[in-house]
């Protein structure tokens, strides 16, 4: 049997990178999934991919599928309306992955109040909607998935101040946010049945939005594969089990022992099965780390 069958799957920012390869998982995987971005259509957006073509891939796998337009960092787009939208063209909302996300690689000059009020709204506030609106018909099932995606960058760095880098400030702020929040969330909806864990890469993931702002060496990069298999082993077990989790894809994966397919749930993923992955890979950035950069800096 599907891990997924019967369940009824909301992922955002699915037109394209790591929403697009966790829909089509968990659609392999017997889910029917309603994929939700700003980009309907390949015209839509200067980068690759649209839910169009997300949707079309599904399908032609075998899956069930439904794209829903919305710009989730207008809030008149009602995210409520979104959810309810989701439900009558499918079901209930039954595993809700927050993946939509907006990034600046600005300096803290160049950062409007524009960029700030899309920042939030996007990578905080909407998820939190989302949250709000899908939580009552899971607490009347008495069982729900929740699955934020965040950002290793939520971390403290192990790096000195006197490294002078720019990055997401934005970003890395409400992904933090984001995570606290999980926490809060698990311990508030537990007693519900109802999981919230968030999960970042624990590498870079080569997309082409990613690719817009940096380029990897192979040896910072896992495959979107490796995403997908850990958001699909966080939302198909007993949410009572697993929850309140901040974790990564790589040490979430060996910790499990959760196989990785390709996205289509036929074939497993050469070189990147738990026992493949080498145990440097799998960790953070620890107090002892800072304090190592800072004196190799200073």
């Amino acid at each position: 049997m599907n891990l997924c069958s019967g369940k009824t799957v909301l992922v955002t920012g699915a037109s394209r990178g790591i929403g697009a390869a966790i829909a089509q998982r968990f659609a392999s995987e017997g889910a029917q999934v309603a994929v939700a971005s700003r980009s309907l259509h390949h015209a839509d957006s200067p980068i690759d991919g649209s839910l169009t073509e997300t949707v079309e891939t599904i399908r032609s796998q075998g899956g069930v599928a439904e794209p829903f337009g919305i710009d989730l960092s207008k809030p008149e787009q009602s995210r409520d309306d979104l959810v309810s939208a989701v439900a009558e063209k499918l079901a209930p909302v039954d595993i809700l992955v927050n993946n939509a996300a907006a990034n600046f690689y600005h300096p803290i000059e160049e950062l409007s109040a524009k960029r700030f009020r899309i920042a939030v709204e996007v990578n905080l506030h909407a998820p939190l909607e989302l949250i709000r609106a899908v939580v009552p018909g899971m607490r009347k099932r008495g069982a729900g998935w929740i699955l934020n995606i965040s950002s290793a960058t939520a971390e403290k760095l192990a790096r000195h101040p006197s490294a002078g880098t720019s990055g997401p400030l934005l970003y890395v702020s409400t992904k933090a946010a984001l995570e606290r929040a999980t926490i809060s969330l698990a311990e508030e909806l537990y007693p519900s049945g109802i999981a919230v864990n968030a999960l970042a890469p624990q590498a870079g993931v080569r997309t082409a939005a990613a690719e817009q702002y940096y380029r990897l060496p192979e040896e910072s990069v896992e495959p979107v594969e490796t995403m997908a298999a850990a958001a699909l082993a966080l939302c198909s077990g007993d949410p009572r089990g697993m929850t309140g989790r901040i974790t990564r894809s790589l040490e979430f994966l060996v910790a499990m022992g959760a196989p990785v397919h390709l996205l289509d749930g036929k074939t497993l993923l050469e070189g990147w099965q738990p026992d493949d992955i080498p145990e440097a890979r799998t960790k953070r950035s620890t107090a002892e780390d800072d304090e190592s950069s800072i004196r190799a800096l200073s």
